[in-house]
């Protein structure tokens, strides 16, 4: 199945064509075809790792369409019709999982009894926020983002307000200026990061085109 001439030529005569990802121990393999050639598949899959005292994961192993989707490495990945169109296209979305994660660390460190100090924990918070966003940046995300902005800002000015016992006029003098703007939620230098300023860049496959390092160590 290596090459688009093969797959095309199976094609032809009516028989499945499939593809494998792997990262690590996670795989996922891609059938144009039946759903009895996927299960056909899933087998020889089964077979194949059998002898190297490897087992597919009940758990984890499925057999879905495309457009149902289905999660990988934390993305979610699905084919749905482009808005305002009749085009289909394959997007990458965050799954559901990961983002309940990272809310969870949040609210830890944002607990109403919380008496850490403000500038450790919007360290803390912006530590997890960066390295999330930048693994997720990639996929279709802007919607998501905007919406942990939001969920951060609320879990930190809560926690403030219950931290030093301000009522919301007490809050605004400290964080508005005398116009009425709003600040940044900042202590000792520290300001919560906006994971909404992070530009969404969609990956491309570029197949080949992508650098090799080891020709680049070969030459040197």
């Amino acid at each position: 199945m290596g090459t688009l001439y093969r797959r095309h030529a199976r094609r032809l005569k009516g028989l499945p064509t499939w593809r494998i990802i792997r990262y690590a121990d996670d795989f996922v393999v891609l059938v144009h075809g039946r759903q009895a050639d996927v299960e056909t598949l899933r087998e020889d899959v089964a077979d194949v790792l059998a002898p190297l005292g490897l087992r597919l994961s009940p758990a984890k192993t499925r057999v879905v369409h495309m457009s149902d989707g289905f999660d990988f490495l934390g993305f979610h990945i699905q084919w749905r019709r482009k808005r305002g169109t009749n085009q289909w296209y394959v997007y990458t979305f965050i799954a559901d999982r990961p983002l309940k994660s990272v809310k969870a660390k949040i609210r830890a460190l944002t607990h109403r009894t919380s008496q850490a100090n403000m500038g450790t924990t919007l360290t803390r918070i912006n530590q997890i926020l960066r390295g999330w966003v930048n693994y997720f940046r990639h996929a279709v995300c802007s919607h998501t983002l905007d919406h942990l902005r939001h969920f951060a800002n609320w879990r930190v000015i809560r926690w403030l307000r219950k931290l030093h016992r301000w009522h919301w006029g007490q809050f605004r003098r400290h964080f508005t200026t005398a116009s009425g703007r709003w600040l940044p939620l900042s202590a000792d230098g520290v300001t919560l990061f906006n994971p909404a300023s992070v530009s969404v860049t969609r990956y491309r496959y570029r197949g080949n085109k992508i650098p090799s390092p080891w020709k680049r160590l070969n030459h040197a």
